[in-house]
């Protein structure tokens, strides 16, 4: 009975251990780090994009993204870099992208909190939204390559990808209101 106890629980150590460690949040790099590479050493002021009706009615139905009032960004001519949160199966991870004439230039994870799917850091997994735009029906331009066991985390980035160039092109047409 002894015995049968231990066991138990070892293999519980073994199994649960490593994913309850994985459960923390992993910073990977902070924002302002991520936007000074971005941006050329020194990140230019945040501006706010915000989502009038219409577009959070767009974002909602066919992103399958929830916006607050408005979303913060940083602009330098045509390059725009977003931050953005999206919940992979329980918590949210944060991607940053940068945005240069309608295509992803760049995408990284920043923060990852969910116990699986943390492998969507790795460069291999991020290329793939390198050149990346939006169809005229919103979806992305090319095929993404999932990673068996992440396919909730795989699909957040996708979400967040598709949002960024949306939003990036919103902002072309908007208005900047810079945050202080």
């Amino acid at each position: 009975m002894i015995l049968a106890r231990v066991l138990t629980w070892t293999v519980l150590i073994w199994t649960v251990g490593p994913a309850a460690a994985q459960a923390d949040e992993q910073v990977y790099r902070e924002t302002d780090e991520f936007l000074a590479a971005s941006f050329g050493g020194q990140s230019p002021p945040a501006t706010a994009l915000w989502i009038e009706p219409p577009l959070r009615s767009e974002l909602i139905e066919q992103y399958g993204w929830r916006p607050g009032l408005r979303v913060r960004y940083w602009q330098q001519g045509d390059r725009t870099a977003w931050i953005l949160d999206e919940i992979g199966k329980d918590k949210p991870i944060t991607a940053g992208f940068i945005i240069a004439e309608g295509t992803i230039e760049q995408a990284e994870v920043l923060v990852f909190r969910e116990s699986r799917g943390w492998e969507i850091r790795h460069p291999f997994f991020t290329r793939q939204f390198s050149a990346a735009g939006l169809t005229p029906d919103g979806k992305l331009d090319r095929r993404i390559d999932g990673i068996t066991g992440a396919t909730l985390s795989v699909q957040a980035m996708q979400r967040m990808a598709r949002v960024a160039l949306k939003l990036h092109e919103q902002s072309q047409r908007t208005t900047l209101v810079k945050i202080p």
